[in-house]
C-alpha cells in the first residue's frame, strides 16, 4: 500500500474522488464538477499513482470502485462535508435549490409518502427532484455507507437494535434514524373468499394458501417468525416483492396475504378485497427514515429528512387523532 506525502498531497483530487464513487461515471462526475471529462480522468491517474490504487475500473457504461475506493471513500466524504459545512453553513435554500435526492423505499411506503412529497417540492422547492428505488433489503446500511441512496424509508428493526446497542456500548454508530409512524398489518383476501365469512381463526389462516411480501426473496417473514413463536407455521404459495403485485394477485385468487392496513386504501382495489384481523398478536411495525451521519450534518440533507417527515405526517394525521 503506497502511502502518499501530504505536504505535496494535491487535496483537489479527493473532491474529484468523492464525486467518481457518488456517480459511478466519469462524464457524470464532470459535469458536477465544472471540469472536462479528460481533466476528470487525469485527476483520477494522479490520485491512483498518489495511492497505489486503481480506484475504480471499467464496467458497462460506468466504473465500479476496488475495494481500497470502498473502504477510503466513507471517510473521505465525511471529511468533505463537514468542511463544507463549516465554509458554507446554512447555504441551502429549498426554493433556488436544484439537487436531486435518492430514496429507498417498500411501493407501499412511496404511495403514502409521495403524494406529500410532491406537493411539498411543488410548493416549497420547484426545482429538486426525487428519484425513489425499490427497498430490497431490511438493511440499507450498505447502501447508505456509499452513497447509492441519501435516505432509506422502513422497517428496519435489526438495524435499529444494532444502532442502539452500539450507543449503549458508548460507541458513535455511524448512521441516525426518526420514527416517521406506526403500521398495523392485517390478512387481505379477496371479496367472496370462502374465509371471509365467520371468524378467522388461527387454524383456518394456517390452513390456508398464502403470499408473502418479501423484499429480499427470502420465504420467511416477520409474519412467521410470530407464528413460529406460537408453534404454527403457514403455506406459503408464491413470494413476491411488491405489495402492489400481492392485492393484484390476491384480488384474483384464493391465496391470503398480510399487507398494511392504510395500504389497502391506496390500491384502487380496495372493492375487491376484504381485511380480517389477524388471529394472533403482531407488534407494530415502525417505519423509519434511516441515513448516514455524514449526510445528516448536510443542510440539504436535513431539509429532505423533514419534508419527508412532513408528508408522513400528513399522510397518517387522521390516525394520530
Amino acid at each position: 500500500m503506497v502511502m502518499p506525502n501530504f505536504r505535496t498531497f494535491d487535496l483537489n483530487l479527493l473532491r474529484v474522488f468523492d464525486q467518481v464513487m457518488a456517480e459511478r461515471n466519469l462524464t457524470r462526475a464532470a459535469e458536477n464538477l465544472s471540469m472536462t471529462q479528460p481533466a476528470v480522468s487525469n485527476a483520477l491517474n494522479r490520485l491512483r499513482d498518489a495511492l497505489g490504487d486503481k480506484l475504480v475500473v471499467r464496467s458497462g457504461y460506468g466504473v465500479e470502485p476496488t475495494a481500497r475506493a470502498l473502504a477510503l471513500w466513507p471517510a473521505v466524504s465525511d471529511a468533505l462535508r463537514q468542511l463544507e459545512g463549516a465554509l458554507s453553513p446554512g447555504q441551502f435554500i429549498a426554493s433556488e435549490a436544484g439537487n436531486t435526492f435518492v430514496l429507498a423505499m417498500a411501493d407501499a411506503t412511496a404511495a403514502e409518502l409521495m403524494p406529500g412529497l410532491v406537493e411539498i417540492i411543488e410548493r416549497d422547492a420547484p426545482g429538486i427532484s426525487m428519484r425513489v428505488l425499490p427497498l430490497a433489503t431490511r438493511d440499507p446500511r450498505r447502501l447508505l455507507d456509499q452513497g447509492e441512496i441519501d435516505l432509506a424509508v422502513g422497517f428496519f428493526p435489526a438495524v435499529l437494535a444494532d444502532l442502539t446497542a452500539q450507543s449503549q456500548a458508548g460507541n458513535r454508530p455511524a448512521f441516525d434514524h426518526q420514527r416517521l409512524y406506526d403500521g398495523r398489518y392485517v390478512c387481505v383476501m379477496r371479496r367472496g373468499h370462502p374465509l371471509s365469512a365467520g371468524p378467522l381463526t388461527l387454524d383456518r389462516f394456517c390452513a390456508a394458501h398464502h403470499m408473502l411480501v418479501s423484499f429480499s426473496g427470502r420465504p420467511y417473514g416477520f409474519i412467521d417468525e410470530s407464528l413460529a413463536a406460537l408453534g404454527r407455521k403457514r403455506r406459503i404459495v408464491l413470494t413476491v416483492n411488491q405489495f402492489f403485485t400481492a392485492g393484484r394477485v390476491v384480488a384474483r385468487s384464493d391465496l391470503l396475504t398480510v399487507l398494511p392496513r392504510h395500504f389497502v386504501g391506496v390500491t384502487g382495489m380496495e372493492s375487491d378485497l376484504v381485511v380480517r384481523e389477524l388471529p394472533f398478536d403482531v407488534p407494530l411495525v415502525h417505519v423509519d427514515s434511516l441515513w448516514h451521519h455524514r449526510q445528516g450534518q448536510r443542510s440539504e440533507h436535513a431539509w429532505l429528512r423533514l419534508a419527508v417527515w412532513a408528508a408522513a405526517r400528513k399522510a397518517f394525521e387522521g390516525e394520530r387523532e
